[in-house]
């Protein structure tokens, strides 16, 4: 907490209290209680087995506002330090919806993101395939630039270092990453961006794209061989694999029976994808906000039940399904400690020192309240760190703890 800095205290402080979720950075700082679940993660997968060349599906059940993004968001910090490319995504009706997986392809390319520092993360680097491409050729070029070679010899060590990428299924992806490097080499930006329009599946030109060598389009039959081979072309320029964050962000009941019958196909063919060997680097987590999509009496619900039966956790880490209100740590602790993380955080934001009496009945009020609304619609553990920071204002500026009324504003 030491190295953290006034002013990104001060955005810690005014995302979590504006709408209750985690910021882009920053939830390190009042994580609490995930650590038996992110370090099982860490060890006996990210560090180790999907790294090298295993796969896995995860599905992540929390209720809105529950915590599902700010443990993704974890999952894509352990994934950062292991040289995974993330992929964050919000699945969305009007979007990405889970039953048109060539959308789903389209959303997980246009948010891949490589291991990011601090201040990449803070200066708003722009996610998708375009920055990626972008950032890969540059730190290549550095990279041989570094050795001394001539301007000759650097473009025909770059030449031979993109046509040695190979073992991509799809040969229209393959060509068309080399295609798209070739034209950063030789500062071709119409051709670059052409490509980039397809690899980001947003349309097919036969006229304009065939000239690269792309030949198919990115339908619902094509869309999981273009994962594939996204996640082969990750891993062949030198990153560990790639590592997705599904966060379903409607409830799949609403859907319409056709629609529900497809996005369960789709899952049940994502989770089957994660035990073929052609399947490999890659590491998928569905967060869902319950499991009520489940409830039906056809094979395919059978199907999939059978496949998110299990349980994962530090004692049964092959299980499948993880659950966030099943943390060990009592959750009016696990809330007075979320609550004490964010007082810091608030102090450094504010220059401000709270009295220790006050602050700790301020937040014993607060997290008694919230957990009083835990049958409600939104997670109560949204409703805490919202009203927490509304509560240290008022405590901050009134000199005195608010009564539950005064934070339910």
């Amino acid at each position: 907490m030491n190295e953290l800095k006034p002013d990104i205290a001060r955005r810690i402080i005014d995302t979590v209290g504006a709408n209750g979720i985690p910021p882009e950075y920053g939830f390190q700082y009042f994580t609490v209680g995930l650590d038996p679940y992110l370090s099982v993660i860490d060890e006996e997968y990210l560090s180790s087995f999907i790294k090298q060349g295993g796969s896995a599906f995860k599905m992540v059940v929390g209720v809105y506002g529950g915590g599902k993004t700010h443990f993704l968001y974890c999952v894509r910090d352990i994934g950062w330090r292991h040289n995974f490319v993330a992929s964050y995504v919000s699945l969305s009706p009007g979007g990405s919806p889970f039953h048109r997986l060539e959308l789903v392809y389209r959303a997980i390319v246009q948010s891949i993101m490589p291991p990011l520092s601090l201040d990449e993360i803070l200066s708003g680097y722009e996610r998708g395939i375009v920055s990626f491409l972008r950032s890969w050729f540059s730190m290549k070029y550095q990279e041989l630039s570094n050795k001394g070679l001539s301007e000759e010899d650097l473009r025909e060590a770059f030449l031979g270092d993109i046509e040695r990428i190979e073992g991509i299924e799809s040969i229209s992806f393959a060509k068309a990453v080399k295609s798209a490097f070739r034209a950063l080499l030789n500062k071709r930006e119409e051709d670059f961006i052409n490509i980039c329009q397809w690899l980001s599946g947003e349309g097919y030109n036969r006229r304009v794209h065939g000239q690269y060598g792309i030949l198919q389009k990115i339908d619902r039959t094509t869309a999981f061989p273009m994962i594939r081979s996204l996640t082969q072309w990750i891993r062949e320029i030198g990153y560990s694999g790639l590592v997705i964050l599904l966060d379903e962000a409607e409830r799949v009941p609403s859907l319409s029976t056709k629609n529900r019958e497809q996005h369960l196909n789709n899952l049940r063919e994502i989770i089957d994808e994660c035990g073929h060997t052609n399947f490999q680097g890659v590491m998928i987590f569905y967060a869902v906000p319950d499991e009520n999509f489940l409830e039906g009496r056809t094979q395919i619900y059978e199907a999939l039940k059978q496949r998110v039966a299990t349980v994962f956790d530090d004692l049964n880490p092959t299980g499948v399904k993880i659950e966030l209100e099943k943390i060990a740590i009592d959750p009016l602790n696990f809330l007075k400690n979320v609550g004490q993380k964010l007082r810091k955080i608030y102090e450094i934001a504010y220059a401000y020192q709270f009295d220790d009496a006050k602050v700790e009945e301020t937040i014993d009020l607060i997290a008694r309240s919230a957990y009083e609304e835990r049958f409600g619609d939104i997670g109560y553990k949204r409703l805490f760190v919202q009203r927490c920071i509304r509560g240290l204002h008022f405590l901050r500026q009134k000199g005195r703890s608010p009564l539950p009324d005064e934070v339910k504003r």
